[in-house]
């Protein structure tokens, strides 16, 4: 039996509605990362889970337990939100300590429930400090303190990570995946982010205009895209249209200006002459000097083009190549010279076609 059961679940603002139909079953301990672009309905989900949207259909509940219509403080869940929400009046100490005061707990629990909290997110020593003199990273770390100092059973994120700079982020999300761990609390955090999402979630949640696109684990999500948008979203960032036969072995290709495709069909309902949709990653594509490639044909995409441009991207170079009509990236370790000719071969393996 999943922990947090969602079904149906209309949520709207006015007559907009912004989530239609949103199925989904979480199971306890795990952590789900809302992935998709700003607008697709990521923190309206949250929100009406916490119950601060109502909810104009469906049902909500948490171990058994309907919350669809009950308010936040009876829902049992602590938020973490994009911009900390600190009572900038208060120390560190008395920020984390403010939920437990609502529960009526006596004094000297909360202070070791505090120092117990304050150690888990590395702010021992903290307790006197304003939390308007800390740094990005130290406020983030007070608002994820104060959610865990009531011991939610539900964490509940909203972009926890994104007003930080890219050194702090890294080191921080992993010290919330860590302490989710090791706590055993049931997580769902909102982000736009496909590498924090990957790195944090066990699984992820796509969603686009208010409905889920997939549900996987990162490794499906990323390798096993089911819709074109999830390919375009993880990263597939080049895509041909592309008229596809079958052949004598079953094999479907396509032999158009420039370009070569020979590979199994995934779907036995691809029909001849069928256009379809190509993706692909610019990291997945092997490019080679035009008069050094090998001519014979092999399972994948194969193209010719010439190099347009060249960005040095730290660990390899990104080309654009102009093939015909089309226009394709692709990373490699060694920067090649500007109108020169090149073949592109792409792995079918690394193909993704809808």
């Amino acid at each position: 039996m999943s922990f947090l059961t969602i079904q149906n679940l209309q949520v709207g603002y006015g007559s907009s509605l912004v989530l239609d139909g949103i199925d989904l079953q979480v199971q306890e301990g795990e952590m789900i990362a809302l992935l998709g672009p700003s607008g697709c309905g990521k923190t309206t989900l949250l929100n009406a889970l916490c119950g601060f949207l109502p909810v104009s259909g469906g049902t909500i509940s948490v171990a058994g337990r309907e919350l669809t219509h009950l308010p936040p403080e009876q829902r049992d869940m602590a938020m973490v939100f994009q911009s900390y929400a600190l009572w900038p009046h208060m120390t560190v100490a008395q920020n984390v300590a403010y939920g437990l005061k609502l529960r009526k707990m006596d004094r000297p629990a909360i202070d070791q429930r505090v120092q117990e909290v304050l150690a888990l997110v590395n702010l021992s020593g903290y307790e006197d400090r304003n939390v308007m003199a800390l740094s990005g990273g130290q406020r983030q770390r007070v608002a994820l303190g104060r959610a865990l100092a009531i011991q939610p059973p539900m964490l509940l994120l909203d972009e926890p990570l994104s007003n930080l700079d890219a050194r702090i982020r890294l080191s921080v999300r992993h010290e919330i995946k860590s302490l989710q761990k090791q706590l055993g609390f049931t997580s769902i955090i909102v982000t736009h982010d496909r590498e924090e999402a990957m790195v944090m979630a066990d699984r992820i949640v796509v969603l686009n205009g208010g409905k889920i696109e997939q549900i996987g684990t990162p490794q499906q999500i990323y390798q096993q895209p089911e819709t074109a948008f999830v390919a375009d979203f993880m990263g597939a960032d080049n895509q041909l249209t592309l008229e596809l036969n079958r052949q004598p072995d079953g094999s479907l290709s396509s032999q158009q200006s420039g370009l070569l495709l020979n590979i199994q069909p995934s779907h036995p309902e691809w029909r001849l002459n069928q256009s379809v949709q190509l993706f692909f990653r610019s990291e997945a594509a092997q490019l080679q000097p035009l008069d050094s490639a090998e001519k014979a044909m092999q399972r994948g995409l194969q193209l010719e083009g010439v190099v347009e441009q060249c960005a040095y991207l730290g660990n390899s170079y990104r080309h654009s190549i102009r093939c015909g009509d089309r226009q394709i990236q692709v990373d490699h370790p060694q920067m090649l010279a500007e109108a020169s000719g090149v073949s592109v071969r792409v792995p079918e393996s690394a193909l993704h076609m809808f």
